[in-house]
């Protein structure tokens, strides 16, 4: 019975909402369909149509969306790799990721919770495993072989299920032919792990010299800390690779999810975004977003663009001109032709530009893979020279000494050092550089901001505050400044445009008594008009002086000298007499002229390019000194700008704060997001300066050079190590002095070389903004 009431009370659910596109219908709704004894309800016939050619399909319960497995996918480290659907990159073997994520689909974190999991799960027991290896000795109630077996049982499950994964991609890299990092972590670990059992199952296959504290030396301790530091590592990674899919996923999201359609008879419903086609007529309310790329049919209104164009001021809109998807309508209300839908709108191709961006870089692992794949091969022959030289030539015992001495290879070149260098220095830089407000996202962006030579920066937001500021009053005859002020503070009380705001605020600061608007009267793109204090008042461009028939000439020249200097301009008439001049502008950062001085000095060349007007663009540029001035550029053009200056041979680093900005800051050697922007700017970018202050750039760029010199010590403590325990271990000097790399020498020497590596990154905590200490 509760089965039958609770399928009764679904279907009389389902039949007031349409199963097709999901919106509410009315009872009363002329498109209607009857299926298993219900009446199904729609919102127009074309959804009524695609019901009837098929009612299961749209009555079946649905489920959270998943990975679309018909998408492209492409391997982080290796972007030339392509496939459609998901998997593994041949090369490296790490999960495939989407070359566009999808906004409704499920986040799929599966590997990182994988590693996450093991990580936890290893780093207790690879403690225990230390100490007992370190400081086992001290407990004289512990026999030596029980110590042995104690390290065997706690590392087994580390080694076996772990670290399963670096096994499986090590394996994969001799398959494909590809050696790099996981070729060297599994070779040193997988050794380590069987010449320890070996030595705790077998030790009297052993000679004595390899006696240390009453048993043959293990390195169950190597193995478990290198595969617990790999995995943290492989968990700082994915995290990043998380933040690079966000930046997709918040231009996704600007889309609005519906739009209100018109149909032609006159009827006006809310539809999923999904169901707007070309040529749909479509109203836009005050405050609401456009759904897509159109023109304008009916009415007038100012439209905020500066997301897209970074134009700080609201574009007017009047019937022909054209309007952009995901831009805000601010006032008055507009009924649209839609013209441009899905992958065709400006949106969706600056996130394509962003996903192509983004796939562009060559990672910074991949040079590591490089040299790690002639190590690896170097090492591997050498032990192999070892296992043969010793079997062949050296008498009776040759054989069991060339398999220790190849084991021996295999377990000094272990990357233990080699696998704190980078990230070590990393850790230390990324946590100074916090403390002085720069962001770094990763490993590659503080390596790469050394060598920026040329600095790409947009104007509103990043060298602007991006937001109108009142600058002054230019009264005319026989009135005060401050009344041309207060009478446009009081007709804009009743306006909500940003421009009055403005006003109203500089009004308030000075203390000047406003008076109540009568008769309130907006023109959309143009200005307002009321009665204030008994008189006539009207305040906008020069379109609204020419209709009120005001004579703007004793105010013209000075008007156009203040546009010139990049300045907005709005005339004042009382009466129908031109009164004064206000001006508000977009001004420049207090601490910008002194950044752009600092950058100039370490020798890069600025260039601005923004998509506020050309006048405007140069009026601020001549202000700052910059001499090279690109405005009214589109996202595109941007990111045109840093391709032909990468053609060129130049390093770009790319400063804004909108998402106009996201593909350029994606595509740049290093993208630079201003904290005060947009997600998608600080999601696109691989540096964010927390306040928004250009000087974070100088800072940034010494670090870098201090963290790269601080990396390169690291990785030569970490060969040199292995370039004098490697000749050892494979018995070199055995003939000569009689030399051989006992366990305990050869643990001495790698806990040596990582804290030599520690210690040496732990210097950058004195590197300052403007020198290293």
């Amino acid at each position: 019975m509760a089965d039958a009431s609770s399928h009764s009370h679904d279907k009389a659910h389902r039949a007031d909402t349409d199963p097709v596109c999901g919106m509410a219908v009315t009872p009363d709704s002329p498109h209607h369909s009857q299926f298993d004894g219900s009446t199904y309800r729609f919102c127009s016939a074309k959804c009524k149509t695609k019901f009837d050619a098929d009612p299961p399909a749209y009555l079946q319960p649905k489920a959270a969306p998943a990975a679309d497995p018909g998408a492209e996918y492409t391997c982080p480290m290796h972007p030339e790799v392509r496939q459609i659907g998901p998997g593994s990159c041949p090369k490296c073997g790490m999960a495939l990721e989407p070359v566009v994520p999808d906004l409704e689909a499920a986040e799929d974190d599966g590997e990182y919770r994988d590693f996450h999991r093991r990580f936890w799960f290893s780093l207790p027991l690879t403690v225990i495993v230390v100490i007992l290896a370190m400081a086992g000795h001290l407990l004289s109630w512990l026999a030596p072989s029980v110590r042995s077996w104690g390290e065997l049982f706690l590392t087994l499950p580390i080694v076996l299920w772990a670290g399963w994964p670096f096994f499986v991609r090590g394996g994969q890299s001799f398959i494909n032919r590809s050696p790099n990092m996981w070729t060297l972590i599994s070779l040193g670990t997988g050794a380590a792990f069987l010449y320890s059992i070996v030595a705790t199952l077998a030790p009297g296959l052993f000679p004595a010299s390899f006696m240390a504290h009453g048993r043959i030396g293990v390195y169950f301790e190597a193995a478990a800390v290198i595969i617990s530091l790999t995995l943290l590592g492989q968990m700082l990674e994915l995290r990043a690779r998380a933040r690079t899919s966000a930046a997709i996923k918040s231009l996704l999201g600007l889309a609005p999810k519906t739009a209100r359609r018109i149909d032609p008879d006159g009827t006006e419903v809310d539809v999923p975004l999904a169901h707007v086609h070309v040529g749909d007529v479509l109203r836009v309310r005050p405050g609401e977003k456009v759904p897509v790329d159109g023109v304008v049919l009916e009415g007038s209104s100012a439209v905020d663009e500066s997301m897209l164009t970074g134009e700080p001021l609201p574009a007017t809109k009047r019937p022909g001109d054209p309007v952009i998807g995901a831009t805000i309508n601010t006032s008055g209300s507009l009924v649209i032709r839609s013209e441009k839908i899905g992958s065709q709108t400006v949106l969706a191709q600056i996130v394509q530009m962003v996903a192509q961006a983004q796939r562009s870089k060559a990672p910074m692992q991949r040079m590591a893979d490089v040299v790690a794949g002639y190590f690896v091969v170097a090492v591997v022959g050498i032990a192999l020279l070892s296992f043969f030289g010793w079997g062949l030539f050296g008498g009776e015992r040759g054989w069991l000494f060339g398999l220790i001495s190849g084991v021996s290879v295999l377990i000094i070149a272990c990357p233990c050092a080699l696998g704190l260098a980078t990230p070590m220095s990393i850790m230390v830089a990324t946590g100074k550089a916090a403390t002085q407000g720069v962001l770094f996202r990763d490993a590659a962006a503080i390596e790469r901001f050394r060598d920026v030579d040329t600095l790409i920066v947009d104007k509103t937001g990043t060298l602007t505050e991006g937001r109108p500021a009142f600058e002054q009053v230019v009264a005319g005859e026989g009135i005060s400044a401050d009344e041309v002020l207060r009478l446009a503070a009081s007709l804009d009380l009743g306006s909500e445009h940003p421009l009055a705001d403005a006003i109203v605020r500089a009004a308030n600061e000075r203390g000047l008594s406003l008076e109540k608007t009568i008769d309130f009267e907006s023109s959309s793109g143009i200005g307002v008009r009321g009665i204030v204090g008994g008189r006539k008042v009207a305040l906008g461009n020069a379109a609204l002086m020419a209709t009120d028939h005001v004579d703007t000439i004793p105010l013209a020249s000075a008007a156009e000298a203040l546009r010139t200097e990049g300045a907005s301009v709005m005339h004042l008439a009382v009466d129908g007499k031109l009164r004064g001049l206000l001006v508000v502008s977009d001004p420049v950062k207090a601490t910008t002229p002194a950044a752009l001085a600092s950058l100039r000095q370490a020798g890069l060349r600025v260039v601005m390019a923004t998509g506020d007007g050309l006048t405007t663009a140069k009026a601020v540029g001549r202000r700052l000194g910059i001499e090279e001035v690109h405005g009214e550029v589109k996202p595109a053009d941007k990111l045109a700008l840093v391709e032909n200056l990468q053609k060129a041979g130049r390093v770009v680093a790319m400063a804004g704060d909108g998402i106009n900005d996201a593909p350029a800051l994606a595509r740049a050697d290093v993208g630079v997001a201003m904290g005060t922007g947009t997600d998608v700017a600080m999601n696109s970018a691989q540096v964010t300066l927390v306040k928004g202050d250009l000087g974070g750039i100088a800072r940034a760029r010494t670090l870098s050079m201090a963290t790269v010199a601080n990396m390169r010590q690291n990785l030569a403590f970490a060969f040199l190590y292995n370039a004098l325990g490697i000749p050892i271990a494979a018995g070199v000097l055995y003939p000569v002095f009689g030399w051989v790399l006992s366990p305990l020498i050869a643990a001495a020497a790698m806990s040596l070389s990582s804290v030599s590596v520690v210690g040496n990154a732990l210097r950058l905590r004195g590197v300052r903004g403007d020198k290293a200490d």
